[in-house]
């Protein structure tokens, strides 16, 4: 198949100047278009492409209108819909629950999709095209697959899947579950026979279910985890156990009218494959069609995806849930390429804006074993010896990078984890600072306490501060002086307002800059969020605090003790947690009295 143009189509006249009178396939996605491998429509339209299957794309349809959905007809094999590359309650409304202004993700930075979209793009178009196949995907798809604690209507709701008039669900990163999918329907298989693709999701009615394998997990079903903290917290346990694409296990939940029915996840794309993928013909442009700009393009638009996945499996995050905990790195041949092309692109000033991933320092870093025996169930990666962490294929890659002629600079601006950093490792991190830093090094210690630490699965204070000497050591050996930029996280289950304290009083003596605060937002699938849902530890099942409300006001106002508007929720915390000696004009004291 010829490759597409610049730009995939968005018209039935673009398709017909292709010489396509229909596509194989239609994308709805609730973000702007823009041909960028970091904007999953785009790399998944361009990945079917490839494989020979005419794909266009139905971007942030004004879903009041059917004329919206119905402007390329129906496609041959199936839609792909997806809500976009935030899920849609976290994109419109703040951890407080008040709604957004903006949305990065659209020209002009204006919101255009609604509240659960993927719940309301499919059923628009099962309306419209009641016989043509639905697959969902992206990150709200993925995360509301099963019964899960939705936050902003504060109950338990069904998967997205018993909800959505849907076929297929494809989770995790998509690109091989969706093509083997094209494949098979372009074979000629019924979408309902299509039950087997790793990596994606069904459902049958209660009565029709079929005998599972008999590997097949069980999980406790949507009435029972409604009912009871415990068996939501089982279920949880039970779901994040069971992400492995070597070993994995077929998982069941029983809904109302519906099982819920997940494949074991799709194998991680190898080195040649990513290669292949990242370097198909972008144009890193928003559609021409557009007459403002799209924000989310900006930052990232001269960037590179040097790797995928994520072990460090902070509790918190959805990563191990979506793209998973096995690293799969593109090599630095490929890399080379992409910079290449990308100096000879309109608007190149020599400056590569970010080389990472989801975290830049595990470039290259791989297990030894989890080809032949699967990942581990307890996701315990950082202390393994299995794994292998040497920093040097990441040191050797930007070096390579910033080689070449034409750039100038090598940023690294999507963070690291610094608790890789070992003693051994002073060379790289003085290149990282001398080369691929322009003024602050953002880092994620997130508290200090060492109970929330373990509630959170990040390193204790001792790593944080051993790695902050190390850097401050740095600083008298380059020509500019660089900072760390701590990110800290108040409300997260498991933290008292002792423990906010104790964290405002780290930040007073270690003299650190606390702008960048993250108030802890439930978020689908993740353990923290099994955590403020069921005040039970998913591990043990054991209770925990849970900070709700007002106390979660005071734990983000502790952070910023030093803003003046925060002083009468810091004075409420204070006295709350048994500090008032806190409040005074001592050297140690965090706020003065009221006057």
């Amino acid at each position: 198949m010829k490759r597409q143009p610049l730009f995939l189509p968005l018209t039935r006249e673009e398709g017909i100047g292709l010489g396509i009178d229909s596509f194989d396939v239609i994308i709805v996605s609730g973000d702007a278009y823009v041909d960028h491998p970091s904007f999953a429509s785009a790399l998944l339209g361009r990945a079917l492409w490839e494989k020979g299957y005419p794909t266009a794309i139905i971007p942030q349809p004004d879903w009041t209108r059917a004329e919206d959905f119905k402007r390329l007809g129906a496609p041959r094999l199936f839609f792909a819909v997806s809500s976009g590359a935030v899920d849609p309650m976290v994109n419109h409304y703040t951890p407080a629950k008040k709604q957004r202004s903006g949305d990065v993700y659209s020209p002009g930075g204006k919101r255009k999709r609604p509240d659960r979209a993927a719940l309301v793009y499919a059923d628009r178009l099962h309306a419209l095209f009641p016989d043509t196949p639905i697959i969902l995907g992206g990150i709200e798809a993925s995360l509301r697959r099963f019964a899960h604690y939705d936050y902003w209507s504060d109950k338990v709701r069904q998967s997205i899947l018993a909800d959505a008039p849907a076929d297929l669900l494809v989770f995790g990163m998509g690109e091989r579950a969706l093509c083997d999918a094209a494949r098979r329907l372009s074979d000629g298989e019924e979408i309902r026979d299509v039950r087997d693709i790793p990596g994606t999701m069904y459902r049958e009615g209660v009565k029709e279910c079929r005998d599972p394998v008999s590997e097949a997990v069980i999980l406790p079903s949507f009435r029972e985890v409604t009912e009871s903290g415990e068996a939501f917290g089982r279920a949880c346990r039970m779901m994040a156990e069971e992400q492995d694409p070597v070993r994995g296990r077929q998982l069941i939940q029983q809904h109302p009218k519906a099982a819920i029915i997940q494949n074991t996840p799709a194998r991680p794309l190898s080195t040649k494959e990513l290669d292949l993928l990242y370097e198909l013909p972008f144009t890193r442009t928003e559609h021409p069609s557009y007459r403002e700009a799209v924000p989310a393009l900006e930052p990232v638009k001269f960037s590179l995806v040097t790797h995928r996945g994520c072990f460090g499996n902070c509790k918190f995050c959805a990563l191990s849930c979506h793209q998973g905990c096995i690293i799969q790195s593109r090599s630095s041949e490929s890399l080379v390429r992409e910079v290449r092309m990308m100096t000879r692109l309109p608007g190149w000033k020599g400056i590569v804006q970010d080389a990472g991933g989801p975290t830049a320092n595990m470039y290259g870093m791989f297990c030894r074993q989890w080809e032949i025996h699967g990942t581990c169930r307890d996701r315990s990666c950082l202390e393994c010896s299995s794994l292998e962490r040497s920093l040097e294929p990441w040191g050797k890659m930007l070096r390579i990078l910033r080689d070449i002629p034409g750039v100038r600079k090598v940023f690294v601006s999507s963070g690291v984890r610094y608790d890789l950093f070992g003693p051994h490792d002073s060379a790289i991190l003085g290149d990282l600072c001398t080369h691929h830093i322009s003024g602050h090094l953002k880092i994620a210690p997130e508290h200090i306490s060492k109970e929330v630490t373990d509630c959170m699965g990040k390193p204790s204070a001792e790593v944080f501060l051993s790695f902050r000497e190390r850097f401050e050591a740095l600083q008298g050996t380059g020509k500019k002086r660089l900072y760390l930029l701590p990110y800290f996280m108040s409300g997260h289950p498991g933290c008292s307002l002792k423990d906010m304290v104790e964290l405002a009083e780290f930040i007073r003596d270690e003299d650190l800059y606390t702008e960048q605060v993250q108030d802890f937002t439930p978020t689908p699938m993740t353990l923290s969020t099994c955590m403020y849902h069921t005040g039970l530890d998913p591990g043990n099942l054991q209770p925990l605090h849970v900070p709700r409300d007002r106390e979660k006001k005071i734990q983000r106002a502790l952070l910023h003790f030093r803003d003046a508007r925060n002083r009468d929720l810091v004075e409420e915390g204070l006295r709350r947690a048994g500090r008032g000696d806190l409040i005074g004009y001592g050297e140690k004291c965090l706020i003065p009295p009221r006057r």
